[in-house]
């Protein structure tokens, strides 16, 4: 027997599946065929496209696959057996699986007793029988069989004979693969290799045995316990060679095994294949591409792929990490697609200040007294109630003017916001712009909204590409809450270009206040990357200095 020096791995992907079944997510037709497109472009083996029969979506998604074949992904359409005291050739659940047209299906079955007698209400005789029935029509369709047991390690642990007896069952039948499913993702990962250990001797296994020789084993974890990856990561040291998960863990409750964290330790730290070895720095774009497609904002924590997962914040970081990245990470950035980041806040030092201005194109040095002013203004600021590390465009204005390089785009004179009934709302600005007094007024749905419009109806003539800005995300803090109605409130504003992304932040007593500075930081920030190159890179985020008549900065807003 040859054993390979790099172990290979099968990655399987169910996001457009199970984990489509995630609280609050929702996906198109469209969507499910663009995140497959993601998906195999990654370089992942299998992609579940779904039940077919169960919606119309599902049997129209392996419609247009046929219509426009993956590259190089294994479309799998999913089911589960046969329904009891029937015949599978007779169920009608079974036809739309085989009028989906893939060469491999996925069949899950029962192997808890309890699901059995009590979900089921059948026998545990007529549950092998479903199992044996599905397998063998499937196989004799042509189907290559993919064997989902589902609540597996809880079925192990109430009888273990019975749950065995259902994968000898499959077995005979003709599944080529037995996944091994932590369905209500309570398994610590001591129990997952364990049990597959004990699972793997009791059938006889070969884990390292050719294809076709026999059926080979994959795991399907839930994150319930908090240890989805660790569990299925356990499973792959005891032996099984498929790994099912999704892409950023989404999934019912609380979620699937996370493949963005999954691929790249089991790839990058075990020396597994699963992807081709150039795709892997795709992984951090196809992560937030998804998170786009499916309207839910990126969990900026998430390892590997996270927009944190390679920032420094603490000053001693910051300058361990400028003379050797593997100080403090634990993985070169770039290998995932991802970057380093390094964060302003009231915890920084010198160092902090001296890289973040080369990643806006400015060159300062140490010794040099503007960058002591600067830190010096960020330290006063962040204790007013700024947090400039959620807001880096801002900083960068901040750090522009203390250098007297900070271009006045427009001069906003003043401000008047009128709240009606029903969220109705109504803002006049007056802004100064190329020696011109522009005074506009506007409509909105709120005080907010009203204050964006009248603002790009003041500019529009001037600055035309503020048309196509948008503002994506808003978020209130109240920062001193002991202080009541008199208490402090920072907002932060996201703008987007539909390329590039920033944030501004704004901090008052008055909300409304600190939204118009947040707004005017963003629109001023928006038209300065419009004049410099090279181009910021994308989700730079900016905090607004607090004084006076606010400078105006044109942004666009991305949610997320």
């Amino acid at each position: 027997m040859t054993v390979n020096a790099v172990p290979r791995l099968w990655i399987y992907d169910t996001t457009l599946r199970d984990g489509a079944q995630r609280e609050g997510l929702s996906l198109s037709l469209e969507d499910k065929l663009h995140i497959a497109r993601l998906l195999d472009k990654l370089g992942v083996p299998f992609i579940e496209g779904g039940w077919p029969g169960a919606n119309p979506k599902d049997v129209q998604f392996f419609w247009r696959l046929r219509e426009e074949p993956l590259t190089q992904a294994e479309p799998v359409a999913f089911c589960s057996t046969r329904r009891p005291h029937t015949t599978a050739a007779a169920d009608s659940l079974l036809q739309p699986l085989l009028a989906a047209g893939t060469r491999w299906v996925t069949i899950f079955g029962k192997s808890w007793d309890l699901h059995v007698t009590e979900g089921l209400k059948t026998t545990l005789d007529e549950n092998l029988a479903m199992i044996e029935d599905t397998i063998t029509y499937l196989r004799r369709q042509d189907r290559r069989v993919i064997y989902d047991a589902e609540h597996w390690f809880d079925g192990y642990r109430a009888n273990p004979s019975y749950a065995l007896e259902t994968l000898k069952t499959a077995i005979a039948a003709g599944a080529e693969w037995l996944v091994f499913c932590d369905t209500n993702g309570g398994s610590l990962p001591r129990d997952i290799m364990h049990i597959v250990t004990e699972v793997i001797t009791a059938l006889h296994l070969d884990p390292q045995a050719a294809e076709g020789h026999q059926p080979r084993l994959g795991i399907h974890t839930h994150n319930d316990g908090g240890t989805a990856v660790a569990n299925a990561i356990a499973a792959v040291e005891a032996g099984i060679t498929m790994v099912q998960g999704t892409i950023n863990g989404y999934g019912e409750r609380c979620g699937n095994a996370n493949l963005c964290t999954l691929i790249p330790n089991l790839q990058l730290k075990l020396g597994y294949d699963c992807i081709p070895p150039a795709q892997m720095t795709q992984l951090t774009p196809i992560s937030r591409a998804t998170s786009e497609i499916v309207n839910l904002a990126p969990d900026d924590h998430a390892p590997f792929v996270g927009q944190s997962a390679f920032a420094h914040k603490g000053g001693i970081h910051v300058s361990a990490v400028e003379r050797n990245p593997v100080t403090y990470e634990h993985i070169p950035p770039e290998a995932v697609g991802n970057s380093r980041r390094i964060v302003i806040s009231d915890q920084s030092g010198m160092s902090n200040i001296l890289i973040k201005a080369r990643t806006f194109g400015i060159h300062l040095e140490r010794h040099d007294p503007t960058s002591h002013q600067i830190l010096q203004r960020l330290k006063e600021l962040e204790n007013e109630g700024y947090q400039f590390e959620a807001a880096e465009a801002s900083f960068e204005l901040l750090m522009r003017e203390v250098l007297g390089q900070r271009q006045r785009f427009f001069d906003l004179q003043w401000f008047q916001v009128h709240c009606g009934s029903q969220d109705n709302a109504l803002a006049t600005v007056k802004v100064r712009v190329e020696g011109q007094d522009i005074l506009a007024a506007a409509e909105g749905n709120g005080p907010v909204s009203a204050l964006d419009a009248a603002l790009r109806k003041a500019l529009l003539n001037f600055y035309p590409t503020i048309a196509d800005w948008q503002l994506t995300d808003y978020k209130v803090r109240i920062i001193n809450g002991a202080a009541g109605t008199a208490a402090k409130t920072r907002v932060l504003i996201e703008a987007s270009d539909r390329v590039r992304r920033w944030t501004t932040v704004g901090v008052s007593t008055n909300i409304i206040d600190a939204s118009c500075r947040a707004l005017i930081e963003g629109f001023e920030y928006g038209l300065l990357l419009q004049t410099t190159a090279p181009t910021p890179p994308v989700q730079t985020t900016v905090e607004m200095p607090g004084s006076g008549n606010v400078p105006p900065n044109s942004i666009e807003l991305v949610a997320g």
